[in-house]
């Protein structure tokens, strides 16, 4: 008797292989038979038209704070996410001595858009050392497992004090003591380190994060610190400057440590360097040795602009400024008077206070109407030019500002503009149907739990199967192929050799789905974080079943009140298995 069996459906099997009908069982929370099983299980799933694959895991998430008190870790796992890692992009919560806290909030807040009040509320603060943080998060059971980085932000601060300032070079015996930090969390189960190096990335002060202008050497000797354990993944946000030569330090840095590097690949006004060459030099360094990935994402960044979210174009008029610190009810009354929607139209935005490296992207914000899309249910998220704000507005007669002020009226206030701020340069999708085929790249940047009241691209997983897979009418994604990046690819990466494949002796994380009828819903906003902090959350149809270590954590898409999930500490082996009756 089996404690579990999915029966009839259609299996993905994360390793790229032609799809078959079969049947899977599962004992306790490991994968036990794969084909035809005859042994009944004390609980079957009927999984008869669906497709049955690993759960799936995503390398580049923001739960840091979220994960120590939260339990379902919404959304991503709402889209068949089982295994998150956390501490990318230098930001994070550990180490942290007690008179820095408000100030690693403000960094989190800056950097990835998180309410600093939801997380002051929050978060216990029941840590000091890096390996004091992983003790509690191992603390509370969740629906998935939660993996992290060593944050070079909070190690900075933690080593420099207040001489940590946008700029700042640390000493000789400052960079020993961040290695030793690093060390010592990699060796507690810290799964790599991480960096910032971009302009876009700032503290809630509208300061440079710490590492922008770490030097090569200071990096390097991190890099080494995880060497020096043998694993760890060097991951890193960059504008990849071509005088800070990110790749030969990087390709160096692996050749000698045997251990990958891996950054944020996009399509992005900030980087020096074109998505081809990013990729290109990605080659060049791992033709001559170099274990370097480039983390792609699977659409547009895209800003999501509401009334009651982050962004909007109307943000720099003095109008606005007039009602945002009003109450929505109030806020509603005056955006739908007339008179007031008339002066804020005619109004010229302020850009005084706007940092000017930053000038350009927000012209783009407020003005650039050819860049913006509506959303609706349904909504395409590779539009075309005669879905822009700008087509439509011309086609209904009026200026693109006032179409986009009624935009945002639509539905009480509480319509959407989407505005793909990375990775849409071409209008389209096209140039990432080939980096889907390609060994050194991997299927990431979804953000999950970060940029909460501008982002939603935690549904990145269900995006994937949505378009690419199933609706795109070119260049598509064959499902096997699909399946194995955000699976058994985005695990190896960081050495988690026991999940991503649907095989005895493997962890038992697996989703049900009906491809057919999978669809993403509208997203919206809610105020359910603590201290009632605002996020955009997005749901999905067609996720049957989600199963976390062998336990049902979601049906139908509600969560059941299971929660197998625990704490990841280092690089997992799969499990050898005899194949049980």
């Amino acid at each position: 008797m089996h404690d579990l069996v999915i029966r009839g459906g259609t299996i993905v099997d994360g390793l790229g292989g032609e799809p078959f009908t079969g049947d899977i069982a599962i004992d306790g929370d490991l994968i036990s038979q794969v084909g035809t099983v005859e042994g009944e299980g004390r609980e079957e799933i009927d999984a008869s038209g669906r497709i049955v694959t690993p759960g799936f895991v995503d390398v580049h998430t923001h739960y840091d704070g979220q994960a120590t008190w939260d339990q379902e870790m919404a959304p991503s796992s709402w889209h068949g996410v089982t295994t998150v890692v956390m501490g990318n992009c230098g930001v994070g919560f550990a180490p942290a001595r007690k008179d820095q806290h408000e100030w690693l909030i403000g960094l989190m807040e800056g950097v990835e858009d998180i309410p600093g009040t939801a997380l002051a509320e929050g978060m216990k603060w029941n840590w000091e050392s890096f390996p004091e943080y992983l003790d509690a998060l191992e603390e509370l059971p969740r629906t998935v497992d939660v993996a992290t980085h060593v944050p070079h932000g909070a190690v900075r601060a933690y080593v420099l004090g207040d001489r940590e300032k946008p700029g700042a070079v640390p000493t000789d015996e400052d960079i020993e003591k961040m290695s030793a930090i690093v060390e010592d969390g990699v060796r507690a189960g810290a799964l790599g380190f991480s960096t910032s190096r971009t302009i876009l990335h700032r503290d809630v002060e509208g300061e440079l994060v710490p590492g922008t202008t770490a030097t090569k050497e200071e990096l390097i000797a991190i890099g080494r610190a995880m060497g020096r354990v043998g694993y760890g993944v060097f991951e890193m946000a960059s504008d990849m400057k071509k005088d800070w030569d990110e790749f030969g330090w990087m390709g160096d840095l692996s050749r000698e440590t045997g251990l990958p590097c891996t950054f944020a690949a996009l399509q992005s006004i900030a980087k020096e360097m074109t998505l081809d060459e990013q990729i290109a030099a990605t080659a060049e360094e791992n033709a001559k040795g170099a274990n370097i990935v480039a983390q792609i994402a699977l659409r547009g960044n895209g800003i999501v602009m509401a009334w009651q979210g982050t962004v909007h174009p109307f943000l720099f008029k003095p109008a606005w400024r007039e009602i945002a610190e009003l109450p929505w009810d109030e806020k509603l009354a005056k955006l739908k008077d007339e008179d007031f929607k008339a002066r804020m139209i005619a109004e010229e935005s302020d850009y005084s206070e706007v940092n000017p490296d930053l000038l350009p992207l927000i012209m783009v914000v407020t003005q650039g109407w050819a860049a913006q899309y509506e959303m609706m249910d349904g909504f395409n998220y590779e539009p075309t030019a005669e879905e822009s704000v700008a087509a439509r507005a011309e086609a209904a007669g009026k200026p693109g500002d006032e179409y986009a002020y009624e935009l945002l009226m639509r539905d009480e206030g509480r319509g959407f503009i989407y505005f793909p701020i990375l990775n849409y340069a071409d209008g389209n999708l096209d140039f990432l149907h080939p980096l889907q085929h390609r060994d050194d790249t991997v299927n990431s940047l979804s953000d999950g739990g970060a940029h909460c009241g501008t982002i939603c691209d935690a549904a990145s997983p269900t995006f994937m199967l949505e378009h690419w897979v199933r609706d795109r009418k070119r260049g598509t994604i064959a499902l096997e192929n699909a399946i194995k990046r955000q699976c058994h690819d985005t695990a190896r990466l960081y050495g988690l050799n026991d999940r991503g494949v649907l095989a005895p002796g493997y962890l038992a994380d697996v989703n049900v789905i009906d491809l057919e009828n999978l669809k993403l819903d509208k997203p919206w906003l809610a105020f359910d974080l603590p201290a009632g902090g605002k996020r955009l959350l997005q749901k999905a149809t067609g996720y049957d079943y989600t199963i976390k270590s062998g336990k049902v954590t979601f049906k139908q898409g509600e969560m059941t009140g299971a929660v197998p999930g625990g704490l990841i500490r280092g690089p997992q082996q799969v499990e050898m298995l005899e194949a049980a009756e």
